[in-house]
């Protein structure tokens, strides 16, 4: 199977004949067949046999530079054809599902609903999925817990104890090649687990080890990195604002330093940008980078970092990242990265959107294409489609079809919306406008409906505090 780290360039692609043509991103080659991702999000697969012979000879050369670079600028992803959702936001940490073959339109009601349970305790982590298991964290009995259900139908695999603390709010991150699971208490107690049996590996804790803080109050949220043998994680603090643990011990690698560090609600994610390999995430004093090879802090962007709760995630796209946050005092902003000496960054701010323009508040954004798909405003989650490389607004902020923030995904030219008020809702992502394709009003109503949505083998996953429910959503 080969796998290829790709720009995020859009190409048009023919078949022998020169008469079908394709505009889109390749994605991954895999046993013979090309996955093709088209502007609005939809994969495609073709054979490869099939393409032209220069489309045949762009894919050879692109899995030969991409196995060589050491500096080019790209955007590292996981193979497409990967099963499951290992991680927040899934396996490019896009916010973005690959599974194709989804319903257009949802009927009156909303797709069918395969199955519910519960057991999964308090708590807004949302899922991850790898085979049979699905795993999350949930506070039970006084305790916070990790917690490991079937996918098939929700049933209890098993739990491991963390600790104490209110309802945990990080989404767990699975390791598939090592066979580890890893979840953060709201106090910060960082435990590695074996994902079949759930025993316990190894356990730190931010505040003890690192000395580590929030910026305020409602507790660690990030769900971590993995990046080959290393865990990155954000304690949050002026000796160690991120830091990279052994994955499989939990020893310090290295820690970053930055004064006044303190963590965001936030989930690091990788770049290259500017030519050298970073992790980019927004903490307590906004946006930063941070060099993969040693930790040192290489950039610092203060101005959309509000004073209260940090808390999108960063969409990275070549030497680009745009950053976003709730709150009177946030805003969104574009940035450029670029070299700055040896093994060095800096950036440039192509534009910066004031708080009343564009923000997100907590419900995340997807990057198709060029455009920006977010929920826009302080407590609230109207749609809104943006050109990212302009920062010019193509259609919204949308009155939508529920109300309160919106926890969104993509997956086969669609965008999934939950809104906290417990509705769901199908939009098409497209530039041209507004397209509402269906609406729900999930089972269970247990509070603010903030647990993020997640697609797995044409599967709806929605976690309701002590509630899971799955939904058909295959066309």
């Amino acid at each position: 199977m080969a796998s290829v780290a790709f720009s995020a360039e859009t190409r048009t692609w023919s078949d022998e004949s020169g008469k079908y043509k394709i505009k889109a991103e390749f994605v991954e080659q895999v046993e013979g067949q090309v996955a093709l991702k088209k502007e609005n999000g939809e994969v495609v697969r073709v054979p490869l046999n099939k393409l032209s012979a220069a489309d045949r000879r762009w894919i050879e050369r692109s899995l030969r530079e991409s196995k060589a670079a050491t500096s080019v600028p790209m955007r590292e992803v996981k193979l497409a054809a990967a099963s499951g959702w290992p991680r927040w936001r899934g396996h490019a940490n896009d916010g973005i599902s690959t599974e194709a073959g989804l319903l257009k339109q949802w009927p009156e009601g909303g797709p069918p609903l395969l199955w519910s349970s519960k057991g999964l305790g308090g708590g807004y982590s949302s899922v991850v999925i790898s085979g049979d298991k699905l795993i999350t964290m949930g506070k039970k009995e006084g305790e916070t817990k990790l917690i490991c259900v079937s996918s098939a139908d929700g049933a209890l695999v098993w739990e491991l104890s963390v600790g104490g603390g209110d309802n945990p709010n990080c989404t767990p991150t699975i390791d598939t090649d090592a066979g580890l699971v890893y979840g953060l208490s709201f106090d910060g107690i960082l435990v590695c687990a074996n994902m079949e049996s759930g025993q316990e590996i190894w356990r730190k804790d931010f505040a003890a080890d690192f000395g580590g803080r929030m910026m305020s109050s409602w507790g660690y949220s990030e769900s971590p990195l993995i990046d080959g043998e290393h865990l990155i994680c954000t304690p949050g603090s002026d000796t160690g604002v991120l830091a990279a643990l052994d994955k499989k011990t939990g020893n310090v690698v290295w820690k970053t330093s930055m004064p006044e560090g303190s963590a965001g609600y936030s989930s690091p994610v990788i770049s290259t940008g500017g030519g050298v390999k970073q992790y980019i995430t927004l903490v307590g004093k906004g946006l930063i980078g941070v060099r993969a090879s040693d930790g040192e802090l290489l950039w610092h962007y203060p101005q959309i970092a509000n004073t209260t709760a940090n808390v999108p995630t960063p969409i990275v796209q070549g030497n680009f990242v745009f950053g976003s946050s709730g709150y009177g005092d946030g805003g969104s902003a574009l940035l450029k990265l670029m070299p700055a000496g040896r093994n060095q960054v800096r950036f440039e701010e192509v534009y910066y959107k004031k708080n009343n323009e564009v923000q997100n508040h907590h419900g995340g954004m997807v990057l198709i294409g060029k455009h920006l798909y977010m929920g826009h405003g302080h407590n609230n989650g109207l749609p809104l489609c943006l050109d990212m490389e302009s920062g010019r607004v193509l259609w919204g902020p949308e009155r939508g079809a529920g109300t309160g923030s919106a926890a969104i995904v993509a997956a086969d030219g669609s965008l999934y919306f939950r809104y906290e008020n417990g509705v769901m809702a199908l939009i098409e992502a497209t530039p041209s406008g507004y397209k509402l394709n269906g609406k729900f009003d999930i089972k269970t109503k247990n509070g603010n409906s903030w647990s993020h949505p997640v697609i797995v083998g044409k599967k709806l996953y929605l976690r309701d505090q002590d509630d899971l429910h799955c939904y058909d959503i295959a066309s």
